[in-house]
Formats: structure tokens, sequence, C-alpha cells
């Protein structure tokens, strides 16, 4: 209907409707809505509304119902992203402690590619020690730390609220797994409960800097010797938005954030893309070294999501060449996580988990360097049986943030860099947080973490296997279409010991290891 016809019929009815109101009172209502329809009419901004005054603000009020009416009328067991209604209720039935079994069979398509399974064995084992964990330290590190199968990912203070903060680290605390503090600092909320740390330095510096943004070493020390952190992670860069910085702007700068980060409160926090103290491969083992050093000899090691791949090798010719070794390194997979990026960055760049663990894998095997490097995974993990695919692939072990965020009664709502989470986990808002009780949710991530790391156990043993690290890639199978099927050492490539040493023409990454070099991260022409 032309606007010149439909804004006086929608006037002269809210007029009609306004007199024959059986309460005067009701005019409080009729003439506000009137006043709005003028202003639409009017204003200049929104073709809609100008077109069709106050009818059009219903879309709006629609777009802002939309994830919560898909998500809780319209979504089916396998719909929804990035984690699916089955994959949601899973998480949530084990941090409740409730019934995680699912009936009358898989609801997957067994002969799609979204189907994989690993091979069990006739002769399953018993009796296993399920307290086993992973010894990350070489012989340079005078502080090993055992860590868990499963712990807590990159997240930081500002990012999520002070209580969500409390609940994950008094959970890693009442199930001994560690609590990655992300790169926005080791806050007063991870220290209050004490459970176990790895410290995240990003390009900020965040906690350790000096006035101008550079890495300090003594304010570095002063609180790196504090016991209850175990680890140093220097992070090159994170799944969600591999290679770009950040700001949190001066508006969210508090005084609490401004105290964590070394940053002045109400200005712009910035982190860059690159980092200042180190430029190249060598340089980098070298301030790790000196990472090491000041913390009392606690393991070091890098974080990244794996972009060109001649840099990761250019990381191991420095290794060799130097003898400095890292204590773990960590792949982020592209999947992303819970840090709000440019949806270019998000969709378009950085490499998956699965490719990227392996790539890194094969480096440090082919370096003979994987005895004493250990290798983590972390990208959108939150079943038993992606700790196992994790394994099969090379990891040590698992890191998970989103999965724990569901813990803490994420709902999915896709509210995360709004300030406006409903269930105030990510959120600086202290009316939105209130509704998070730490000690019920602190609970609910030691019950998920525990149920999940049985449940890798639980595979394990099927499979015949006396650890979850005994797990190997051709223990995994994945469809190659509806017909055809292989295991994954037979789709991907597993290097052997030392081949990148000994015949590096023989890998398929072979003009990759002649572009490294260890003295600089750019490929060699």
């Amino acid at each position: 209907m032309p606007r010149l016809i439909a804004f006086p019929i929608l006037i002269a009815a809210i007029a009609l409707a306004a007199w024959w109101a059986p309460a005067r009172w009701t005019l409080l209502l009729w003439v506000p809505l009137l006043l709005v329809a003028i202003y639409d009419a009017v204003q200049r901004h929104h073709s809609l509304r100008r077109n069709f005054p106050l009818i059009a603000r219903i879309r709006w009020m629609f777009e802002e119902l939309r994830p919560f009416l898909y998500s809780y009328v319209v979504e089916g067991p396998l719909d929804g992203r990035p984690f699916a209604r089955t994959e949601r209720d899973i998480i949530y039935a084990r941090a409740k402690g409730e019934l995680d079994s699912h009936p009358f069979g898989t609801e997957l398509d067994v002969y799609s590619d979204e189907y994989e399974w690993m091979s069990h064995s006739i002769a399953p084992k018993t009796g296993v020690d399920r307290s086993q964990r992973v010894r990350v330290g070489t012989g340079q590190c005078t502080k090993p730390y055992d860590v868990a199968l499963l712990n807590i990912s990159a997240m930081s203070f500002g990012s999520l609220g002070a209580n969500a903060i409390e609940a994950l680290n008094l959970g890693a605390r009442m199930g001994h797994f560690y609590h990655d503090t992300g790169e926005g600092g080791y806050s007063p909320y991870h220290r209050k409960h004490g459970g176990d740390i790895v410290w995240e330095l990003g390009s900020g510096y965040f906690g350790c800097r000096d006035e101008g943004g550079q890495f300090d070493p003594e304010r570095f020390r002063d609180r790196a010797q504090n016991e209850q952190i175990k680890m140093i992670e220097i992070k090159l860069s994170q799944g969600a938005k591999p290679g770009h910085g950040g700001v949190l702007p001066g508006a969210k700068v508090s005084a609490e954030i401004a105290a964590t980060r070394d940053v002045p409160e109400g200005r712009d926090c910035v982190s860059p893309a690159a980092h200042s103290a180190f430029s190249t491969p060598i340089q980098m083992l070298e301030w790790a070294a000196k990472l090491r050093d000041l913390s009392g000899g606690k393991p070091v090691g890098i974080k990244l999501c794996v972009g060109q791949p001649h840099e990761v090798y250019a990381v191991m010719k420095a290794m060799i060449e130097t003898g400095i070794r890292l204590d773990y390194i960590v792949v982020d997979g592209a999947e992303g996580g819970t840090g709000a990026a440019p949806v270019e960055f998000s969709n378009s760049i950085g490499m998956p988990l699965r490719e990227g663990l392996i790539f890194v894998r094969n480096a440090l095997v082919g370096c003979g360097l994987k005895e004493e490097v250990r290798l983590a995974a972390s990208g959108k993990v939150h079943s038993g049986a992606g700790l196992a695919v994790n394994c099969a692939l090379g990891a040590d072990w698992s890191n998970a943030a989103r999965a724990f965020m569901f813990t803490l009664g994420c709902v999915q709502s896709l509210k995360c860099h709004t300030d406006k989470c409903p269930t105030g986990v990510a959120t600086q808002d202290p009316g939105r947080q209130r509704g998070l009780v730490v000690e019920d949710k602190a609970e609910r991530v030691r019950r998920f973490q525990a149920a999940t790391v049985s449940a890798l156990w639980d595979i394990s043993s099927a499979m015949g296997l006396d650890s979850p690290w005994q797990i190997q890639p051709h223990h995994l199978h994945e469809r190659l279409n509806s017909a055809r099927s292989d295991s994954i050492d037979r789709i991907y490539k597993f290097y052997d010991r030392g081949v990148l040493l000994e015949d590096p023409d023989s890998v398929a990454g072979a003009r990759y290891w002649a572009m490294a070099r260890a003295n600089s991260f750019r490929a060699a022409v």
C-alpha cells in the first residue's frame, strides 16, 4: 500500500481506537503510539519506517527475538551453530549431573561425511589407572606441571564478567585442572579461589607492561612467581581473529580492568597485532627462555592458529639451531572461540583445528622434538569423542572455552560482544552478572570436566588401550563419500620421526621447509 494512503489510515485507526476506548486512561497508550507514528513518517534515516510508520517497527522486534525463537521453537536436534542442540544438551546434562545417554540410536547419517568413528576392540581394557596426567616441562624447566586431559581455554576478564571468572577458577580448583587467563591479565577473580592458572601473555603484555606498553620484566617476575601460576603461554594468534589486534574502548576500561591490565582507566586499551618483545623465531625462543627464568623455572609455551606453514617450520629450525626448547605448543583452530572478531577473519582466515594440529604434530615429529615439546589442541571440543579425535591427531591434552561457558549457563544468544549477555557470563553489567551464582556454577564446571574426561577414558578402554595417549591416527576413521571410508592416516599425511632433518624433500611440506629460516618469520625467496 502506498505510503500516502497507509499513513492517513493508520492515524485514523489510532484516533478512532482512542476515541472509542472504554476508559479514558487508555489515551496514555494511544497518544504515544500516535506520536511515534508521526515521528516515523517524517524521519529521514529508515525507509521502511518512513513508508510504513509504526508498523515497520515490528520487524525490528522480531529481529531481536529471532535467535531465541529459532533456538526454542524451530531448531532441530542437529541444527544450530556454532553448537548444535545435541552438543549443547550433552554439556548441560553433564554439568547438572543429569542422565547424558541417548535413546534409540544415533541421529547422525552414518553414510554421510558428518559421521566418523573410533575403532573399538573385541578385548576392551579394564582396571586402567585413570588418574594419569601429562607432564609438561623439558629439561630446561625446573618446575614441570602435570596437566589434565581437559582444561579451560583462554577467556579474559573483561570479555567475561567477574562472577564467570570466579566460577571457572573455583571449578578448576575443585576438579584439579587448569584455567587459562586469556590475554586480559591475571585478575583478582582468577586469584580468589586458588585454582591452577596458565598466564597468557599477548602482544599487549597486560599485567606486566610499562607505561609505554612494552614488556616489563620486573612486573612479570613479581607476578609469575606466584605459586598459583603453573605455566606461561605466549599468545601468537587466536582462532577467532588470527593476525588481528584488538581495542577495548575506554568506556569499558573500568578501575578493575585498568588495575589488572596495567593500563590507564577510561582510555582505549590497545592489543597490537604483533609482539614488540621479539620479531624473529630465534628472538622469540630467547624471550621464552627469559620468561622461564623470571618465573622461577615454570613451563613456557606458545599458542597459535596456524597460518603460513613455513613460520611453524621456522620455529622448529630455531629450536634446533639454538638448543632452546619451548615446553609446549597449543594449536588453536580457526573455528573461532569466545572473542568477537571481524566476520572476514572468523570466516576466512586461519587453518581449522584438524589440519593445524596435524601440521604442528608433523613439524614436531619430523624434527624429532615431539618427545620433548608437548602439544595441545584448542577448538570447539565438547565431548569425550572430541578429546579422543584430538589425541589421535597428536594432542597430549585439549582445552575448551565455549563448552565451559555453557556450563555457566550460556544459551548461545550470540550477544557476547554487546555487553548484554542474558545469562551474565560475557558481560560487565552487575545486574546481569547477579544471575550467575559462583558456587552453583563452579560445581557444574567441575562435573562437566570430570564426566567428559571419564568418557574419554571409557573410549580408550573400549579400544583396548591403556590410556588415551595410545590412540593413533589409524584408530580414527572418516567417510570420503557414502560408499567409501578410510582411516585418517590414509587420508592425511603423518610424518615419520626425523624425516624433516633426514629427507625433507620426501614430504608434502618440502617447499615450506625450504622457505623456513630460523632468523626470520619471512619466507626465504
